[in-house]
C-alpha cells in the first residue's frame, strides 16, 4: 500500500471511548485521564460532538489548585454539553490520511472523529499521522540501504 494513499481506517483508533453530553466535567476529565486520551466523541444515541481536555481546562481554570472550592463545584455541576463542540469537523474511514491532515490544518484541530453511517467508528489524531510518517521514513531508509 502506498503511504500517500493510506486511508483513515488504516491508521485511526477504532471504537474510541465516548461520553454522553449529560456527563459532568468531573466524569469526562476522569475518563480522559483513565484512558490516557485528550478528546472524547460525544454520543447521545448518535454522534453530536466532541469534548477535549482543553475545553474542560478552559471551563475550569482553577483545576489542579488545592482548595479551589469554586472549581470543584463547577466540575460536578457543569455538563459536557456546556463546553463541547457541536457538529465538529469529521472524516470518513475511506478518506485518505492526506485529506484528514488537510482538514486538521485548515480547522486547526489535532484530532477528528471518524464517522460512518452517523456512528463514531474511530478517531484520527496528529499522533496517528506522525506514526505513519515515521513508518514511511523507516521504509524509505530501509529501501535506500
Amino acid at each position: 500500500m502506498k503511504r500517500s494513499q493510506a486511508q483513515v481506517s488504516d491508521w485511526m483508533t477504532r471504537d474510541p471511548v465516548t461520553i454522553s453530553s449529560d456527563a459532568t466535567l468531573a466524569v469526562a476529565y476522569d475518563v480522559m485521564r483513565e484512558n490516557e486520551v485528550r478528546r472524547l466523541p460525544v454520543v447521545d444515541n448518535e454522534f453530536v460532538g466532541i469534548v477535549t481536555q482543553s475545553d474542560i481546562l478552559r471551563a475550569l481554570p482553577g483545576l489542579g489548585e488545592e482548595g479551589d472550592e469554586e472549581t470543584r463545584l463547577l466540575m460536578v455541576t457543569k455538563r459536557v454539553r456546556d463546553v463541547m463542540t457541536y457538529d465538529p469537523v469529521t472524516v470518513d474511514p475511506e478518506d485518505t490520511i492526506q485529506e484528514a491532515a488537510e482538514r486538521m490544518l485548515e480547522y486547526q484541530v489535532s484530532g477528528l472523529p471518524v464517522i460512518s453511517g452517523g456512528k463514531v467508528v474511530g478517531i484520527i489524531t496528529e499522533s496517528d499521522i506522525f506514526r505513519l510518517v515515521v513508518e514511511s521514513w523507516a521504509e524509505m531508509t530501509a529501501e535506500a540501504e
